[in-house]
């Protein structure tokens, strides 16, 4: 009953934005309150433990747009400053010598996977769409060219490689060594980005040319004469700041006692929202102030640039709620308790577990969570099974099919301006070439180890 109910409700969503013409966020928010009451959620919560149907979309609008308002107000500002002083065309210059303008979105996949290790996706995709803003308007190249891969290497990380909170927290209940899970992360990934970002991104991108939306290309892509750009190297530092603070934190979480003061502020400095305030306020200087800039000038950038994301916003958070109210109504429940007693691989298990419940519900992190915790027993009772596989295999199984019930999806359509059927062609492929192929690896490695 609860796999109709998503189907229906997630129809009704698509006719609701493409046909009635309604704003994404008013259709996310009726369709949630839609999928509340046919599972029988209370109008209002009758208890602290059981919540009603607009307590749940309070709790998912806030939820999620209690940490990304943060990341998406601080990655624009830094993004305008970048974009202002001519560091993103630096280094979109710069990429596009060294590679060369048909090998530019092969730079932009190894960049995102290097970037993405220490860093949440969110602020990975915030701290680098900038570069493939000024990239694409440098090139004419379609943004879906040079976008699929930054996406492709950031939710490849963000799904299979620890420190990541999801897959560390998959590597504790399955009781898998950290060190043989982030190597076959690395062995099983890498493939997965390039057929993923570059090879699907220049096949699709040939076939639908986009150009970078004009509120974005507005905001965060200017263009300078060559002797006002700042140096590579400035600019360079500044925008991996927040990644070098990221990676301290998740290194202090693993080499130190988490009871001293200095692992307690290095997590706090090397925290996303801490590290990406560091980077803004650094970039107020060495953007900003160190070129001469005013200070009422650097407050008008940071003021101007905030517009065009509150659009952004409201829908991700819509996005959230819905996912909120599909949790809440226990869905995700119903599929893991289905999927309990089946008798396939543990392998096969686990991302299966994790595909039903991230396409029900839209939420990769549930979905690895959920998928981990029911197949760990049953994993340990098999002699043989590698428990460090099984980490990855639940990882790509919550990144299958992201659609409309994931706040993911709204956020990478409206900062690529396309229309959801664009979204369906492109992010929503390529996360489920990245469940399909790592898998497919997966399956060979398991042969081999």
């Amino acid at each position: 009953m609860g796999i109709v109910i998503v189907i229906a409700a997630i129809v009704i969503l698509l006719l609701l934005i493409t046909v009635a013409k309604l704003h994404p966020f008013v259709a996310l928010i009726l369709t949630a309150v839609g999928v509340g009451l046919a599972m029988g959620m209370p109008l209002i919560a009758p208890s602290d433990e059981v919540p009603g149907i607009i307590d749940s979309i309070k709790a998912g609008l806030g939820n999620t747009l209690g940490f990304l308002a943060i990341v998406l107000a601080l990655g624009t500002m830094l993004g305008k400053m970048m974009a202002e002083s001519g560091g993103a065309e630096r280094i979109a210059k710069t990429l596009i010598q060294r590679f060369g303008q048909k090998r530019v979105h092969w730079a932009m996949m190894v960049v995102a996977f290097l970037v993405g290790i220490p860093v949440f996706f969110q602020v990975g995709f915030v701290l680098l769409v900038p570069l493939v803003f000024t990239i694409a308007m440098e090139t004419g190249i379609s943004l879906i060219t040079v976008g699929v891969p930054l996406v492709a290497g950031l939710s490849v990380v963000h799904g299979l490689v620890p420190p990541h909170p999801a897959a560390m927290a998959a590597v504790g209940i399955f009781q898998a060594d950290v060190g043989l899970t982030i190597l076959y992360s690395f062995i099983v990934g890498l493939p997965t980005a390039i057929i993923a970002g570059p090879l699907f991104g220049k096949w699709i991108g040939a076939r639908l040319h986009k150009k970078v939306p004009d509120e974005m290309a507005e905001q965060l892509v200017l263009h300078h004469e060559a002797k006002e750009l700042p140096s590579f190297a400035n600019t360079l530092f500044t925008i991996l700041l927040p990644v070098l603070l990221m990676l301290m934190a998740s290194i202090a979480n693993v080499a130190f006692d988490q009871e001293t003061e200095a692992a307690k502020v290095i997590r706090f400095i090397g925290d996303p929202i801490v590290a990406l305030l560091i980077a803004t306020v650094y970039s107020f200087f060495s953007l900003g102030y160190a070129r001469g800039w005013k200070r009422d000038k650097v407050l008008k950038l940071a003021n101007d640039c905030l517009g065009p994301v509150a659009n952004i916003l409201l829908v991700i958070g819509a996005g959230g709620a819905f996912n909120k109210v599909l949790l809440d109504s226990g869905i995700g429940t119903q599929i893991a308790e289905a999927a309990q007693h089946s008798h396939i691989s543990p392998l096969l298990l686990g991302w299966g577990i994790a595909v039903l419940i991230r396409i029900a519900t839209g939420s990769a992190t549930v979905s690895m969570m959920t998928a981990a915790g029911i197949v760990a027993p049953i994993a340990s009772s098999i002699p043989g099974t590698h428990m460090e596989l099984l980490v990855l295999a639940t990882g790509a199984g919550s990144l299958i099919l992201s659609h409309v019930n994931d706040s993911g999806f709204w956020m990478i359509k409206e900062y690529f301006g396309m229309t959801v059927k664009e979204t369906l062609m492109t992010w929503t492929a390529l996360e489920t070439i990245i469940s399909v192929v790592a898998l497919g690896l997966l399956a060979l490695l398991n042969l081999i180890v």
